[in-house]
């Protein structure tokens, strides 16, 4: 089964176009949705999700009609929202339960058998009869997947999920995503580049609303290989390496500014090659370095 996104565009009655002629083919698998924060990632997942319409293009899911389709949609879709509401004093076997009602699987005992598996598929078998209100972070967004699993769904889509959880609690998420994408096409939206990195075979890039790299993540880090450097240089010193090369990030190190730069042949004295990251591709690719598939500009970077 395949996820196809073909040339879908969406604009807003502010004026704003969210979406311009996105095209994508998304397989089994963990897929990554990597951009800045009002890239149009939630919009697209919106629309996948058919909560909104797009003004343009067509989607389908295997031989199911994503746009004209939406209930034969809905009864194999999972989807775990940016920001979701819970209901704080009630428990979270009883809210899966009520959930699962809504899903249509009616017979008590299967829903109890479903309820108990996906509980403890997500890890909160144990903490089944405390009241959500106490969950952590963490907690919660293992209690948002749970929701979305209902029904055992084909196309699991989940926006931005590990923003504000802490280290243990995010390694724990995305093992669970990636135990999840071995059978589902799974959407993971976010603006983390390290959980790209971490969980997805695929990726695309996307901001103010158009696709600018569609790739294979080790494939794009081994692109850029000989055209990453890094330089260590006092903080005061930054504005004019700026001028002289094309600084791609910066952090600081020690009190000085690490600064990576692209380019195609040796920067200059102070320099020295830098194994390319996951980070170097996204921002490569926002700089406009990398072209849409994947390939390096032919042009070369002004010095």
């Amino acid at each position: 089964m395949e996820l196809q996104i073909r040339g879908v565009s969406k604009t807003y009655a502010n004026g704003v176009q969210a979406l311009k002629d996105v095209t994508l083919t998304i397989p089994v698998g963990m897929y990554g949705l990597l951009g800045p924060n009002g890239a149009g990632k939630s919009t697209l997942m919106r629309i996948l999700a058919t909560l909104q319409t797009p003004d343009a293009g067509s989607i389908r899911l295997g031989a199911i009609d994503v746009l004209k389709q939406q209930d034969d949609v809905r009864q194999t879709l999972g989807y775990l929202p940016q920001g979701f509401g819970l209901y704080s004093k009630v428990s979270a076997e009883r809210l899966l339960d009520h959930f699962a009602v809504l899903k249509g699987i009616g017979e008590h005992r299967m829903r109890q058998d479903v309820v108990g598996s996906i509980l403890q598929q997500v890890n909160l078998w144990e903490v089944r009869k405390q009241k959500l209100g106490s969950y952590s972070g963490g907690m919660r967004q293992r209690f948002g997947i749970a929701v979305a699993l209902l029904g055992n769904p084909k196309l699991l889509i989940v926006d931005e999920p590990t923003a504000g959880l802490d280290p243990a609690e995010r390694v724990r998420f995305l093992n669970l995503l990636s135990e999840l994408g071995e059978h589902s096409i799974v959407i993971l939206s976010t603006h983390i580049v390290e959980d790209v990195s971490e969980l997805c075979t695929r990726m695309a890039i996307i901001d103010q609303g158009q696709i600018l790299l569609e790739a294979e993540p080790l494939r794009a880090i081994d692109g850029l290989r000989g055209r990453i450097w890094r330089r260590v240089i006092a903080k005061d010193a930054l504005l004019a390496l700026e001028r002289e090369h094309a600084v791609i990030s910066t952090r600081l190190f020690g009190g000085r500014t690490l600064a990576r730069v692209y380019s195609e042949t040796p920067p200059g004295p102070g320099f020295e090659p830098a194994e390319p990251d996951l980070e170097d591709v996204y921002f490569s690719t926002m700089a406009g370095h990398i072209g849409r598939r994947g390939e390096q500009k032919e042009t070369a970077v002004a010095q």
